[in-house]
């Protein structure tokens, strides 16, 4: 998923699954008057952004809001899995041994995607694998519906102008004939096709690659490659380089550890703030960090970032910039130590 605000951010599957077990709230007329009331105002700005009027009467005429989507909104799952139990769950063999196929299958279209964005396949394919299962499922929810429920009953007025923005320009795609109402379906935060993107998303990041005339993150494969990898492009991802690699620590690590802690604390998304200030490869090989195999750390011109995602118990990984493209399309270091994990397994893929 990508450009998630942060209430919005570390949603997952379990989540989409969640929605099929919630009751949803039983409402009044009230309720449904109020927000048929709201879309008349909806529906003056789209026209005022020219959005054709008849489009606009056949995506709203019947719509009511949707209480599921408000009660999963709400009662949104705490993440409170250990790193281990996460990664555990999402490297299953399945993904592992089904990405590795996808590499296989798709060879000629994500080697032309990344020669031209500069982004390895493996990565495009480890965040596809992660997001939909490789677009087996990518959610059932009507997109307009969801994105217009959460506008309209957000308690706060921050959300609601973030999920306002996101439907009016979830509109303007279908306007644009990307997509039909109908066939605009995602998750019931709003996320949309094989690689989640939020509307804002899709108008920044979305490519039409096999150059149709539409930017189809649906089912056009070339065009969900191109997308994520130009979602990593434009966030400093660099192909001359990997993730980063898990690392061992010397035994007397403790010793030094505090003088890691990273001094511009206060910047970066939330997962950055956690990670170790930035050092070169050869100062990490000089206090003791190895490879897990016992060898040095590459000699590469490069910085990177300690981060322990279970803290001094757990597991120690050394990132560098790429993994900064990773957190900016879901700001969590499960996640994109996951992706990077991912990646790995598929770049030996026949």
């Amino acid at each position: 998923m990508i450009i998630f605000p942060k209430f919005l951010r570390l949603f997952s599957l379990g989540a989409f699954l969640l929605a099929a077990f919630l009751p949803a709230p039983v409402w009044g007329q009230g309720e449904h008057q109020g927000f048929s009331a709201w879309l008349e105002g909806v529906k003056a700005e789209a026209l005022e952004q020219g959005i054709d009027a008849a489009l606009l009467e056949d995506i709203f005429t019947g719509m009511e809001a949707n209480p599921k989507v408000i009660e999963l909104d709400r009662k949104q799952p705490e993440f409170t899995l250990t790193y281990q139990k996460y990664s555990s769950q999402r490297l299953s063999s399945w993904r592992i041994s089904k990405g590795r196929e996808m590499m296989v299958v798709y060879r000629t279209e994500l080697e032309a995607v990344g020669e031209v964005y500069g982004v390895q396949p493996r990565f495009i394919v480890a965040i596809w694998g992660l997001e939909t299962n490789y677009g087996t499922y990518v959610g059932g929810y009507d997109v307009i519906r969801s994105l217009a429920t959460l506008a309209w009953a957000s308690p706060r007025d921050s959300r609601k102008t973030f999920f306002r923005k996101e439907l009016l320009l979830a509109i303007k795609i279908i306007n644009e004939g990307h997509i039909s109402h109908q066939a605009m379906e995602g998750s019931w935060a709003g996320a949309m096709g094989q690689g989640q993107f939020m509307p804002s998303s899709f108008f920044g990041y979305a490519e039409d690659f096999n150059g149709d005339g539409r930017r189809d993150i649906w089912t056009t494969p070339e065009d969900i490659f191109a997308s994520i990898a130009n979602y990593l492009k434009n966030h400093r991802w660099d192909a001359a380089y990997t993730w980063g690699r898990q690392v061992t620590l010397p035994e007397n690590f403790a010793e030094f550890a505090a003088g890691l802690q990273q001094q511009n604390a206060g910047q970066g998304c939330r997962a950055e703030r956690s990670h170790s200030k930035a050092l070169t490869l050869g100062e990490w090989n000089d206090l003791g960090l190895r490879r897990l195999n016992g060898d040095q750390l590459p000699q590469a011109a490069i910085q990177g970032r300690l981060v322990r995602p279970d803290g001094e118990s757990g597991p120690a990984f050394l990132v560098y910039d790429n993994f900064h493209g990773l957190l900016r399309y879901n700001c969590s270091n499960y996640y994109a130590l996951v992706v990077g994990r991912l990646s790995d397994y598929m770049r030996d893929a026949p």
